[in-house]
């Protein structure tokens, strides 16, 4: 097999190999384990407590905007570290300062907006 297509060809029989291991492995995996369920194996387990009532509870939606918030400065620590790297090298200086500088005022503005619509208040 060459040429063009030929490529893609290598690319789907890898892919068919791989989802052979895998299919075999999981199979293996179900005839070899035991499968001896009991009432204790089949409930719910939380950090060691036993579940008490029922699975439904509703949780505060600010714990998501914190969440989100805390993504939002691990996706600036990321993209802030590699830049220093790379405003070192020749060549780059203006052209990542004023990229940096653009991205740190996107996260300003999102910071900004939190703040004003009070998420930030810990009262």
């Amino acid at each position: 097999m060459g040429g063009y297509f030929g490529s893609y060809a290598l690319v789907v029989v890898l892919f068919a190999i791989g989802a052979v291991v895998v299919a075999g492995a999981l199979f293996a995996n179900r005839m070899l384990r035991p499968s001896r369920p009991t009432p204790e194996k089949l409930t719910s387990y939380e950090c060691g407590v036993d579940p008490v009532g029922e699975g439904w509870a509703q949780s505060q939606v600010r714990y998501y905007v914190f969440t989100y918030l805390y993504v939002v400065f691990a996706v600036d620590a990321v993209f802030l570290f590699p830049w220093a790297t790379v405003y070192a090298e020749p060549g780059f200086g203006m052209t990542t300062l004023v990229e940096m500088f653009l991205f740190l005022g996107f996260i300003a503005l999102g910071i900004l907006y939190t703040w004003r619509k009070r998420v930030l208040a810990w009262t």
